[in-house]
């Protein structure tokens, strides 16, 4: 934190994504994610992958999250879930990220919290293996989206007002970067700034082909974001 509160409440703070924003997850942890998400369906509801399938992007849909839907309908851990779909014991090899994008990240001013759904050793373990996580500064992972014994995690408004007000942040000096528009959507009816990561888009719409795609496309600019992006280079014009 900046030692001068007067500094520290006039900085920009960034709310960065995870995968597909800070590293590329559609090419390989997003396939296999998605494989372990089926087994686990199949292994506890006792369904074909078929059914697996349909279910996993059924509850995509339904409730932005597979493990909302897992949760609301068949009472399924999280804490077992997240387990047991991001336990990949070969990550190192499956991650990749630009080293221009590190050094952007490390030249971008102000506050960098990392906002992510992702359970909070996954995400540790691959900002550590990019050698991003001396460059933020902190991690705000799924295990932190918990409210009245509810898990709300992107895009619910009522955790991103808890995480702001538990960092006594203002909405106006926020800035999501995202590359899920329904996330950045959510955020601007709160008044936070968002970024919308396109880098790694094309790919990922091949890889969640079986899943409903958000209808804003892959060209233009929404209006609920101030800008576009394919480069956390470019984020210094929103600061």
């Amino acid at each position: 934190m900046p030692r001068n509160p007067a500094s520290a409440a006039s900085q920009t703070v960034w709310l960065l994504d995870l995968d597909n924003t800070l590293h590329d997850a559609s090419w390989r942890v997003f396939p296999l994610m998605n494989a372990e998400m089926t087994t686990f369906i199949e292994r506890h509801l006792g369904v074909e992958r078929e059914e697996a399938n349909r279910i996993r992007a059924h509850f995509w849909q339904r409730y932005g999250a597979t493990l909302l839907g897992l949760m609301h309908e068949h009472g399924v851990d999280a804490a077992q879930f997240l387990r047991e779909t991001h336990d990949f014991a070969h990550l190192p090899r499956m991650l990749r990220c630009d080293g221009s994008e590190r050094a952007a990240l490390a030249r971008l001013p102000g506050r960098k919290l990392v906002l992510t759904n992702a359970p909070r050793d996954y995400a540790r373990r691959v900002l550590k293996t990019l050698k991003l996580w001396p460059l933020v500064d902190g991690l705000i992972a799924v295990e932190d989206m918990w409210m009245f014994h509810k898990l709300r995690p992107k895009p619910d408004a009522r955790m991103l007002r808890h995480v702001l007000a538990r960092h006594r942040l203002r909405p106006a000096q926020c800035v999501l970067v995202e590359d899920t528009p329904g996330h950045l959507q959510a955020a601007r009816r709160i008044g936070l700034r968002g970024a919308w990561m396109v880098r790694y888009a094309r790919r990922a719409v091949r890889t969640k082909r079986d899943l409903p795609m958000e209808r804003t496309g892959l060209h233009g600019r929404p209006d609920f974001v101030a800008g576009r992006i394919r480069s956390l280079n470019e984020l210094k014009r929103l600061g």
